[in-house]
């Protein structure tokens, strides 16, 4: 089998001239340069650039073309599942799902009513209308919609220093919240603007939620203890609380709150570790809520307080009022808004993912906010899908949004039928739900993975949870947000910048810190930038290429030898844009570069780079002969140029060319230096020193090898 050596150097010309007119040893040993043109674009306004309003003109276009369906499916979703229902296969396990999470929301939306500082009444209104409007706007099939523990925990926290829990005053604002929150959602969601809960990190959110989970339970102890706490969101002031209060210490409810929530937990885990068993988790709250009735009803303990009368028949309708508080509403609202994006919008795209089909994140979110607008006319407080109910909804089978109607029709029958029965409910046994439902939002596993993996993540988490605990919600999520926004920046002003070397035998070039044995060429700086490059990081960057000047006299060295680099080699492909500022800022560097008698090569910028470099004339002024394909084919004309700078190389090639027709003496062909007949290949592979004995050929790291 034989291997033909076949070579290629693409460069944007399809010639080289000041490559060709290089003198050469002897036409046997030079290697041809082939070259790829580079293809540069047009810059041309009128050929290359789009009209303003294309953008306009393209959106028009889709919009005309929609037809009465596909606006009927824009506006109200659940045409998408309504479609394509099979009513004999999927109307059993939508029924059964439904009726699953409709017995758990029943007792879960009264507890979670209660850690709001409402009436457990307003938690039924809020798992009514918004579950059944959701069922028609939302797009996600398994999302469960209604009354979660966190946004209870913000509604109480913000609520608590406006007003007392007990006036009418709370109520009006905690259902006037709930207008605001679903015209956010509505708002962010017609303009699509989800894309900016990106930013925050999911160690800030996973802190965030084990602080919260914290103060939770923290708020629930007052239903176990027997007394009053103080009503507050930092740990500090519940813990003296507490403690204050202990010589009011009572029995009954911490036995029976402890009881419920043993049963609870272990009904949670019977249902998570066994297949066979997993309606015991659906089935935990209701069966609290009935052992917890049962006792009072039979032993009639004084000291346990119970949930009082509820009042039957489903909620009227109404406009929400005390809008002259609204203004001190709206950053709880856009609170509020954020945790239900995080909350909800990343457990329906988790579903969608799971059971196959395609979910738009705005429209979830509009869908969100038409459920807590047209809710809070009907006395509905902040709502937002629950992480529990959503996976035991998954895991009941259920297909569609027929499974949250159902669990609306469970909704109603208790509102109509059952409200007498829940007079006798223990607080302690709602108190002992809502632990229940918080401790698994207790993360530590993410905090021991952090530590492991990224300790600046780790950090992030640890920030996010202590100020949340020590400072309070709203502080806790502003400066979580806020040092998740830092470190971003921080990442984007200071990108990874890497010095790139050969790997042997190869013509691949990589880091030479990831890989040691790579080698970089004298004279030579190869940089590879890995991020966009714009105003911020620009100075950072060109510190950088500074610095490796003469930092790269550290690495593994081939080629030439020459005492200080001549060329700096930019390889871009994994730069995406690059902005006015970063442009004049490498024309800087060109003309810094320039008096210094260092050139700069640019390769691989893809065509957008390409295009903004062409238009601000950067690629004039550097020249397009600079402008390479690959990496490699910037290295080959530079060690061109780089061995014509050498020193006495002219006289070498006039002495050799004076005395080409005489024949060498034996001795003088012996000590002739080899240097004087290396070829370009000789200069890509070696150290500018020939071998003791050598074993290979002048093509012993051929550029590209094929096989015949």
């Amino acid at each position: 089998m034989r291997m033909e050596i076949t070579t290629f150097a693409s460069h944007s010309y399809s010639d080289l001239p000041s490559a060709a007119s290089m003198p050469t040893t002897s036409s046997s040993s030079t290697r041809p340069i082939r070259v790829i043109p580079m293809q540069h674009p047009n810059t041309n306004p009128t050929s290359s650039s789009l009209p303003p309003n294309v953008a306009i003109s393209q959106w028009a276009s889709k919009v005309r073309g929609m037809t009465w369906l596909q606006w009927l499916e824009f506006f109200l979703p659940c045409i998408r599942w309504i479609r394509i229902y099979k009513w004999r296969e999927y109307f059993q396990v939508d029924l059964m799902a439904g009726i699953t999470v409709g017995v758990m929301l029943v007792p879960q939306s009264m507890s979670y009513a209660k850690l709001a500082g409402l009436q457990p009444i307003y938690g039924l209104y809020s798992g009514f209308v918004p579950i059944f409007m959701y069922a028609i706007f939302g797009s996600s099939r398994q999302l469960a919609v209604g009354p979660v523990a966190l946004v209870s925990l913000l509604v109480s926290n913000v609520l608590g220093s406006v007003a007392d829990t007990s006036s009418e005053l709370y109520t009006e604002l905690a259902i006037l919240l709930a207008l605001m929150v679903g015209i956010l959602e509505c708002i962010m969601g017609l303009l699509r603007l989800g894309w900016l809960i990106r930013f925050i990190s999911h160690s800030v959110i996973s802190g965030f939620t084990t602080a919260s989970a914290i103060v939770i339970g923290l708020s629930q102890a007052k239903y176990f203890l027997g007394y009053e706490i103080d009503r507050s969101s930092k740990i500090i002031p519940l813990v003296k609380s507490i403690i204050a209060g202990a010589d009011k210490f009572q029995w009954p409810p911490f036995v029976l709150g402890s009881v419920m929530l043993a049963i609870l937990l272990v009904m949670k885990h019977l249902g998570k570790s066994r297949k066979y068993l997993r309606f015991l988790r659906a089935a935990g709250p209701l069966t609290a809520v009935v052992l917890g009735t049962l006792f009072v009803k039979i032993f009639h303990p004084p000291s346990i307080s119970l949930v009082g009368e509820i009042p039957q028949g489903l909620p009227k309708f109404s406009v929400p009022r005390a809008f002259e508080y609204a203004e001190s509403l709206i950053p709880t609202a856009f609170l509020i808004t954020g945790v239900a994006i995080l909350e909800s919008v990343g457990i329906a795209k988790a579903l969608a993912a799971k059971n196959g089909y395609e979910l738009d994140s705005n429209q979830e979110l509009f869908g969100l906010g038409v459920s807590n607008v047209l809710g809070s006319f009907f006395s509905a407080y902040p709502t937002t899908g629950s992480f529990s109910r959503s996976a035991v909804n998954h895991e009941s089978g259920a297909k569609s949004g027929v499974s949250g109607i159902v669990s609306g029709i469970i909704i109603t029958c208790a509102l109509l039928f059952l409200t007498p029965l829940f007079e006798s409910i223990p607080q302690s046994a709602l108190a002992a739900i809502v632990i229940s439902a918080v401790i698994g939002l207790v993360d530590y596993d993410e905090a021991i993975f952090l530590w492991r993996v990224d300790k600046k993540d780790f950090l992030l988490w640890t920030i996010t949870s202590s100020m949340t605990l020590f400072l309070g919600i709203e502080i806790g999520v502003l400066v979580g947000v806020g040092a998740s926004l830092a470190f971003v920046i921080h990442e984007s002003a200071n990108p990874h910048v890497a010095v790139l070397g050969r790997l042997p035998g190869t013509t691949v070039y990589r880091n030479v810190k990831q890989y040691p044995e790579a080698y970089t060429y004298n004279g030579i700086v190869i940089v590879r930038i890995d991020a966009p490059i714009y105003f911020a990081n620009i100075s950072y960057i060109k510190d950088r290429l500074r610095e490796y000047e003469v930092v790269v006299d550290s690495y593994t060295r081939r080629g030439p030898e020459v005492e200080r680099i001549n060329f700096v080699i930019i390889e871009m492909a994994p730069v995406t844009y690059i902005d006015s500022s970063a442009v004049q800022a490498l024309k800087d560097l060109y003309q810094e570069y320039k008096l210094r008698d260092i050139q700069i090569a640019i390769s691989n910028p893809n065509p957008d780079i390409l295009l903004t470099l062409s238009k601000s004339g950067l690629v004039e002024l550097i020249g397009k002969e600079w402008y390479f394909v690959r990496v490699h084919d910037a290295v080959q004309v530079c060690l061109q140029h780089v061995q014509s700078l050498k020193p006495g190389y002219e006289s070498s090639q006039s002495s050799r060319s004076s005395t080409s027709d005489e024949k060498p003496s034996f001795l003088s062909q012996l000590f002739k230096p080899r240097e004087e007949s290396r070829t370009p290949t000789d200069l890509e592979s070696g150290n500018g020193r020939p071998p003791l004995a050598p074993i290979r050929d002048s093509q012993s790291e051929p550029l590209l090898s094929k096989e015949h």
